[in-house]
Formats: structure tokens, C-alpha cells, sequence
């Protein structure tokens, strides 16, 4: 297994389903900062992702790859968001329990029917979750694809590192706003910045996009310690361009290994960012 060579330094009402509003209606919404999260709004989005995209399933797989050597089964984990559970059937059986909150009620029974033995999980609101738990309860805390979405990255970060016991580690990915698909998509004149939030972004209620400097400063400012970071798999096209090329076989997996131990050396051109963090 490689790993990489070196460090890195509940909405109001409104329309039924983002659907509903225009781009810019959508834009604003998710910038916006006094808009609650809601269990209707998650359902609404959730209900936007592609089910069984092969590209979904190969960034998950190789996240759980990433953060294996970190784990042990006598720790305590906790998974905030479920979606539809890649990851977590990988990380789960290396944990000695995962607790597993889910907002959606669509990916929250969809976890119910999971069969995991040692997953118990929870329909909530991170935010209403996390203040209830003892401090330092869980060894490990999972935050994957999460913080584009929330309002206030560095005060739900702060609410992970309350729960996270002395010796535990926190572990984040996010959507790279540097991609090489990005970079693409921008020289073709699709993207005015690479910061731009795509029409995908929008969809799948993306409030930010992130690039290195960016979640080291919320991490920062949460009072979290990096101690591993770097990027999952060089990103080479779009999602539904990625999803082709391995139904087709073109892309096996032989090529995707390879473009996953490019992004060792590339983190910057990565689909995702990650980083595994201490208090």
C-alpha cells in the first residue's frame, strides 16, 4: 500500500428541491451563512447524487485505503454522513464500533438496511449530534465530504475535536478546487476560476469549493494539528467522463492505482484533498 512520500504544510421554506430555483438563487443559498440545515433540504439534495456511480465507488475505496494505516480495531469511531456507505462497510470492520450520524432519512435507512454488525446509526443534525456526546468518546472521527456543505466548517471541526479522545485523530476529505479536471474545464473556458461552483457543485448543495491552503486555514482555526495530508487520486476528467471509462474497462485498475500513487506526488491536481488531524 503506498502512502504519500511527504507532509502537506434543517433551509426555511422555500422551493421544494434545489431544482426549483435558478443558478443564481442556488449560488446565493448556499453562500449564505443564516440559513439553517434542515432534514428536508438534506433529503432534497441527497436525492440529487448519481446511485452506484463507479467513480463514487473507486474515491471511497481508495479513501479507506488512505486512512487504513491509522486505524486499529480497538478504537471507537465515528462517521458523520452515510450517503450510500462505500466507505464506511471498508472502515467499519477496522474500528471495534462506528457510530454513524446521517441527516437524510433516505441514507439513514439505507444504513439501517446495511447489515453492518459493529454500525450503529443515528438520524440527526451534526450539529445537534455532536454538542450531546461526552467529551473525548470516540478515538477516531471520520468527516468525508462533509465541510463543502455545512455553513460553518471550522465550528462543526470544533465540535469533532471536543468528542475526539487525547490520542484520537480526525480524518477530513473534501472536493479539490485544483483538480487537473477542474484545471481542464477552466482552459476550455466551462469554469470562469476554479473556484467557481459548478452546476454539479449546486445540485449537491456545495456551499465552498476547497484547495490546500483553504481547509488548512479551517483546520487552523478549529485548533487542530495536521499530521498527514495530501490529495486521493489525480483527477483526470469530470465525474460522468470517469464513470464511462470504467464501465467501459478502459480505465482498470491497474490505471486507477496509478493515477491514486500519482497523487502522492501531484496532491495539487487530486479529485479530493485530505488530511488526518490531532488536538
Amino acid at each position: 500500500m503506498g502512502k504519500p512520500r511527504c507532509p502537506l504544510s434543517e433551509v426555511n421554506e422555500g422551493p421544494k428541491s434545489v431544482f426549483d430555483l435558478t443558478r443564481k438563487d442556488r449560488m446565493d443559498m448556499h453562500k449564505s451563512t443564516d440559513l439553517p440545515d434542515d432534514r428536508d433540504t438534506l433529503d432534497a439534495v441527497g436525492a440529487t447524487y448519481a446511485k452506484n456511480a463507479p467513480q463514487d465507488r473507486v474515491i471511497r475505496e481508495l479513501i479507506a485505503r488512505t486512512f487504513e494505516p491509522h486505524l486499529n480495531t480497538a478504537m471507537r469511531g465515528l462517521q458523520l454522513g452515510f450517503a450510500e456507505g462505500v466507505d464506511t462497510r471498508l472502515i467499519a470492520p477496522k474500528v471495534a464500533r462506528l457510530d454513524v450520524v446521517e441527516g437524510s432519512r433516505a441514507f439513514y435507512e439505507a444504513g439501517l438496511r446495511s447489515g453492518l454488525a459493529n454500525t450503529v446509526f443515528h438520524h440527526a443534525l451534526f450539529e445537534t449530534f455532536l454538542p450531546a456526546l461526552s467529551d473525548g468518546a470516540y478515538d477516531a472521527v471520520f468527516v468525508i465530504y462533509v465541510l463543502e456543505h455545512v455553513q460553518d466548517p471550522p465550528g462543526l471541526l470544533q465540535l469533532a475535536r471536543r468528542v475526539l479522545s487525547p490520542s484520537g485523530r480526525l480524518f477530513i476529505v473534501v472536493p479539490n478546487a485544483r483538480a487537473l479536471s477542474r484545471q481542464l474545464a477552466l482552459r476550455m473556458g466551462l469554469l470562469s476560476s476554479l473556484y467557481d461552483l459548478t452546476e454539479n457543485d449546486l445540485n449537491h448543495g456545495h456551499r465552498r469549493v476547497y484547495d490546500r491552503s483553504s481547509l488548512a486555514r479551517d483546520i487552523e482555526t478549529a485548533h487542530l494539528r495536521i499530521v498527514e495530508e495530501g490529495g486521493i487520486m489525480l483527477k483526470i476528467l469530470s465525474d460522468f467522463q470517469l464513470n464511462t471509462l470504467i464501465e467501459q474497462g478502459i480505465l482498470g485498475s491497474g490505471q486507477i492505482d496509478g493515477l491514486y500513487r500519482l497523487g502522492f506526488d501531484y496532491p495539487d491536481l487530486c479529485g479530493s484533498l485530505y488530511a488526518v488531524c490531532e488536538v
